[in-house]
């Protein structure tokens, strides 16, 4: 095992110019994350200088088994935490050979909206924070629950210190350290409500790069929960009863609301949103029901509401931006599962472009 580690963590630099690129993209069911490895002739950071590649789609469910290639087209590229080096993550979309852009590539229309001139003009800040559960591999029950039965209610496990509280700090932190690495705007970590589950925060970001960094964020996670033998879902509520379910809150500001006035940009923003809540529910996430019911920090989910520093409304408006009378808002509304570049495009479209 040790010379297999020592053969892990070689440093390609010393011996060939040569490096790996790892291709990521997302498949058929809009969650499943893929990858597959390339060698490069030389170090590169540029996306536009990588080549363009094909996988088997009818593997993936995104093409028939007749005409089954689907060609990847590099978007951002991320350093490597894993090979490190010269070696590069790259966030892909994905098209057909006619240059179509498949069904479930969602970065192709959530890239038309943020490349409006208006939503350019007005540039667009994200900060998600995505939660997420970590179960035992095996038995798909959270890690560090009693095989079929339950810790004690919630409570002390939020942000909470200890062996009996924090379940899974190893894995979290090494996610941090790694998203860092990466070049991810990862700000930030903490324990959650429900034992075994566990948020961190992406942003600020601007436009399609909060899409981009949230979706290379969790596939490093995954690859980390891989290695430590453990199992990663976003299911928005993956324990029924009284226990949290899992969200994706969308904090969200233009460079209007960031300015002095910015309250009455952000009161008629929040109205927009109103007015178009149940498009926005269908769009921000599978299972999301079960989540939004109106107890557990969530607001039902077929009523919209906001409220200043009220944790139970859909759109929650921070007292400093209440203060100051400018700044930023939360849609609390997402589910862990959300597609990011269709929530923040969706926001950035119904806020910026939409006329009612």
């Amino acid at each position: 095992m040790s010379l297999l580690n020592d053969l892990l963590n070689l440093n390609l630099s010393e011996s060939t110019e040569k490096v790996i690129a790892e291709y990521v993209w997302i498949g058929g069911s809009g969650m499943d994350l893929r990858s597959k490895a390339r060698t490069l002739p030389a170090p590169t950071t540029d996306p536009t200088k990588l080549p363009k590649w094909n996988y088997d789609g009818s593997s993936t469910n995104q093409a028939p088994g007749d005409d089954s290639e689907v060609i990847l087209y590099p978007q951002t590229v991320f350093k490597d935490p894993f090979r490190r080096g010269n070696n590069i993550l790259v966030m892909c979309d994905a098209y057909t050979p006619a240059g179509e852009p498949i069904p479930t590539n969602k970065r192709f229309n959530a890239a038309k909206v943020f490349g409006h001139p208006d939503v350019v003009a007005e540039e667009p800040w994200y900060g998600i924070e995505q939660e997420y559960t970590l179960l035992q591999k095996d038995i798909n029950w959270p890690l560090g629950w009693p095989v079929g039965g339950y810790p004690g209610p919630q409570g002390p496990y939020y942000c909470g210190v200890g062996a009996d509280k924090a379940l899974g700090r190893d894995i979290v932190n090494s996610h941090y350290k790694a998203c860092l690495y990466a070049g991810i705007n990862i700000s930030g970590i903490n324990g959650e409500v429900m034992p075994g589950q566990w948020e961190f925060q992406v942003g600020p970001c601007v436009g399609i790069y909060s899409g981009d960094q949230l979706w290379m964020a969790r596939y490093i996670l995954e690859r980390i929960t891989e290695i430590a033998g453990v199992v990663l879902s976003f299911d928005p509520k993956p324990i029924k009863g009284d226990w949290n379910g899992a969200g994706a809150h969308a904090n969200y500001s233009t460079k209007s609301m960031r300015n002095d006035g910015g309250i009455d940009v952000i009161k008629k923003a929040i109205e927009k949103l109103g007015k178009r809540h149940g498009e926005h529910i269908a769009a921000y996430g599978e299972g999301n029901e079960r989540r939004l019911t109106g107890r557990h920090e969530t607001a039902d989910i077929n009523t919209f509401s906001w409220g200043v520093a009220n944790r139970g409304a859909s759109i929650r408006v921070g007292r400093d931006t209440e203060k100051e009378g400018k700044g930023y808002f939360e849609d609390r509304r997402p589910a862990s599962n959300m597609d990011p570049y269709v929530v923040t495009s969706m926001i950035a479209e119904t806020t910026i472009l939409w006329k009612p």
